[in-house]
């Protein structure tokens, strides 16, 4: 179990990185997105869900695991947050690419109610929700600018 809340929570190890794991673990979740891109969109967000609750489940064992709150190490918040970013964002690189950048900055801003999330809640749901409403603003946020360009 261990073994497997270490690839989860850390996607695949891109947390280890020495440097901006989280922006490290958002490009890691591109090729998922990807893999997810051609479901119809009800189940596209079904399975972000789904996604998202085996997140907090995952980073709030990160958390016991390495015993400090929303560790670097933890990047399966950004996975679930990309997605929900790339919410019916069509598949081309400028969506893609559209949705990694909006989604970075809501991600480092963590405008209200995410700001919230991240510092009153000290769990697995914590270290998820703040990246889902920086999804959420950042999803808003890629479709208007992919509509401007």
């Amino acid at each position: 179990m261990k073994k497997f809340v270490i690839i989860s929570a850390t996607w695949f190890g891109t947390g280890f990185s020495p440097f901006a794991s989280g922006t490290v673990g958002t490009v890691g979740a591109i090729p998922f997105f990807l893999l997810l891109s051609g479901m119809p969109l009800w189940l596209y967000l079904l399975t972000t869900v789904a996604f998202t609750l085996f997140a907090c489940w995952s980073a709030g064992f990160g958390e016991e695991l390495w015993g400090e709150h929303d560790s670097g190490k933890i990047v399966i918040d950004e996975v679930a947050g990309y997605l929900v970013t790339m919410t019916a964002v069509p598949v081309t690189w400028q969506g893609v690419l559209a949705g990694f950048i909006m989604f970075r900055i809501f991600d480092i801003l963590k405008p209200q109610p995410a700001r919230w999330f991240d510092r009153s809640l000290k769990n697995g749901y914590g270290v998820v929700l703040d990246d889902i409403v920086a999804g959420i603003y950042a999803c808003a946020a890629t479709h208007l600018l992919l509509r401007l360009l």
